[in-house]
């Protein structure tokens, strides 16, 4: 039980190289492509799965903002697939780290504003001060405004990195004390190995949740600006 709780979040190092960005890419190759004119099960259930979300995500966006599917959808799939990898043993989540979940939600959310900004330039400035604000509150809602509008980009970074982590530390926790308890009462280890499956599910549900969940903000971001 010696074992550093954190040691599963470190970027695994090869002759002093990180191996961070071929992870990232991995997942990139799970995804089959198919030239054929009729395609494999595998495939048409890929692409129906692709269908149903792009329908549920993009049908509130105008032509401008459905500009935007590739990348929302290339997205999710990436974010969804690198969670569920991470939940296999010994293996390493990227969206884990901060600094990773901040370099996706950054360029997503300014790409969000600099089209709102150059689109909807007047409405978005709107969005600084409503409609029928007191004159001596002006100067105190710009600036609460300005600070909730770089806010959203730390939020959308920090709940996926800390819903992940969290999953894994519990999932950590929890085998830790069963392997401890085993030795000590096989019925007490046996329902915490139960406990333990329960909550393996359930962060299987929670990687592919947060995937969807971060695309719908960056989504709806969108939709604010265009």
């Amino acid at each position: 039980m010696n074992e550093n709780l954190f040691a599963s979040f470190i970027v695994p190092m090869v002759l002093g190289l990180p191996l961070a960005t071929l992870i990232i890419i991995f997942p990139s190759l799970l995804f089959p492509t198919s030239n054929r004119l009729i395609s494999n099960r595998l495939i048409s259930l890929q692409q129906w799965m692709l269908q149903l979300v792009s329908k549920q995500m993009m049908g509130i966006h105008n032509t401008k903002g459905q500009t935007w599917a590739l990348m929302l959808m290339s997205l999710i799939l990436f974010i969804g697939s690198t969670n569920l990898l991470g939940l296999l043993p010994h293996s390493f989540t990227p969206t884990t780290q901060l600094s990773m979940n901040l370099g996706m939600a950054i360029p997503l959310w300014a790409g969000t504003v600099i089209t709102g900004f150059r689109n909807k330039t007047k409405a978005s400035l709107a969005h600084f001060l409503p409609q029928g604000t007191p004159t001596p509150l002006i100067p105190m809602l710009i600036i609460i405004e300005t600070i909730s509008l770089f806010i959203q980009p730390i939020a959308l970074a920090v709940r996926l990195t800390a819903n992940i982590t969290a999953g894994h530390l519990l999932i950590h926790l929890i085998g830790g004390a069963t392997l401890a308890l085993m030795s000590i009462s096989t019925t007490m280890a046996f329902i915490t190995f139960i406990i333990l499956v329960l909550l393996t599910v359930l962060e299987f549900a929670v990687a592919m949740i947060q995937a969807y969940v971060f695309t719908l903000l960056v989504s709806l971001y969108l939709h604010d600006n265009t």
